[in-house]
């Protein structure tokens, strides 16, 4: 009996069958035509596991072809897809419709970024901030880098310990959320901040440094009044909100002597196996 219901149960999530219809009110700009942006309304028809995606891919492909958004996986790996949805910053292709509990879903492009055209906004802050503290590890063996033997050793412990400020998809809805962000352009933001936290403390990193000069500023870590909102946004539960408290601590225990320079972690000499191929020759060749 139990077995059969779960069978109906499943057959009608997996149904196209359709439940409702909503009203999509979709904020539209195109900076060739428009003073200023405008709403425009569409109906669409909802089915059980229907996500926001979806429904503007139903209308740019059945109603109006016009439209502008961007998109890729449509499974929230890829973090192209963020948009104000219903007020709150969200991935569309991971916001169920009906789970939204309204008949009118109003979507608009993120805040804290320019407009380049209806849903998209023009993410090049973002990036360039995230360019600014050196997202990757910095090694003085640089050699080393560029010429492995081996890989750098580090405890499943160690991993643990950065690795969920690692899950970050660069989608931009902390950015987005951020009140410190609508208030001083300047600011790094929570993405940013997080990233140098995650690096900074990769036991294969020396770079901190290098990064403190770039963090520790008006405009840096010290900008952020813990709203906590980039956390609550954050579709991969990285939590920007704690890793930037975190970040503070560093640079405190820096400025005040009690964190010294910290040599990266050794490399662990790879051990050939006959029965695997070596890598390929690089494709792309080494600047002189």
């Amino acid at each position: 009996m139990a077995e059969a219901r779960k069978e109906i149960e499943i057959k009608e999530v997996l149904s196209d069958e359709i439940v409702k219809t909503v009203t999509f009110k979709i904020k539209k700009f195109d900076p060739e035509k428009d003073s200023k942006p405008h709403y425009t309304e569409y109906q669409v028809p909802v089915y059980r596991g229907m996500t926001v995606l979806d429904g503007l891919l139903y209308v740019k492909e059945d109603v109006d072809g016009t439209i502008n958004f961007r998109y890729s996986c449509r499974m929230g790996i890829c973090g192209s897809c963020g948009m104000f949805i219903n007020g709150k910053p969200r991935m569309a292709c991971m916001t169920q419709i009906l789970e939204l509990n309204s008949d009118v879903i109003e979507i608009a492009p993120l805040p804290n970024y320019d407009n380049i055209r209806d849903l998209v906004p023009d993410s090049t802050p973002l990036f360039e901030k995230h360019k600014k503290i050196k997202p990757y590890l910095i090694r003085e063996d640089t050699k080393e880098q560029e010429n492995p033997i081996g890989e750098y050793y580090q405890t499943p412990e160690e991993h643990e310990y950065y690795s969920q400020f690692s899950f970050c998809i660069k989608c931009g809805l902390c950015y987005a959320a951020c009140p410190s962000v609508a208030s001083d352009p300047e600011y790094l933001g929570p993405q940013a901040l997080t990233q140098a936290y995650r690096y900074s403390v990769d036991t294969r990193d020396e770079g901190f440094l290098e990064r403190v000069m770039v963090v520790d500023d008006p405009h840096g870590c010290w900008r952020c009044h813990y709203a906590g909102v980039c956390s609550e946004v954050c579709p991969k539960g990285v939590d920007p909100a704690k890793a930037i408290q975190l970040l503070k601590g560093l640079i405190l225990k820096y400025r005040l002597g009690l964190k010294k320079k910290r040599r990266g972690a050794g490399v662990i000499p790879a051990h050939p196996r006959p029965n695997i191929k070596k890598a390929p020759k690089r494709t792309v060749p080494q600047e002189s």
